[in-house]
């Protein structure tokens, strides 16, 4: 299981648009080959940034999804509304408290 960690921080007047674009694309996300989670989080206390967390099978899932016509439409409008550049992560989970 691959755990991928995206951080971005969005213009003041990008966020509306940004929310658009994440609430028609990601029951898509969700439903790509392999992707077993999808949320989006967004920080208290700076109301600007925004986290997704998505769950895939495997690296190669991410990818197919990364180099599909899918993602390229919703990376295109997304980025254009960022202030900063994005973080990215992928981890594996060490360990899971119970």
């Amino acid at each position: 299981m691959l755990i991928r960690i995206v951080k971005m921080t969005f213009k003041e007047d990008g966020i509306t648009e940004f929310q658009k674009i994440f609430e028609s694309s990601k029951l898509k996300i969700r439903n790509q080959k392999g992707c077993k989670h999808l949320e989006l989080l967004r920080d208290i206390n700076s109301p600007s940034v925004f986290i997704t967390c998505s769950y895939w099978e495997k690296e190669s899932d991410l990818n197919t999804y990364r180099n599909s016509e899918l993602f390229g439409k919703v990376w295109k409008g997304t980025k254009a509304l960022f202030s900063k550049k994005p973080q990215a992560w992928s981890l594996e989970r060490e360990w899971l408290g119970e």
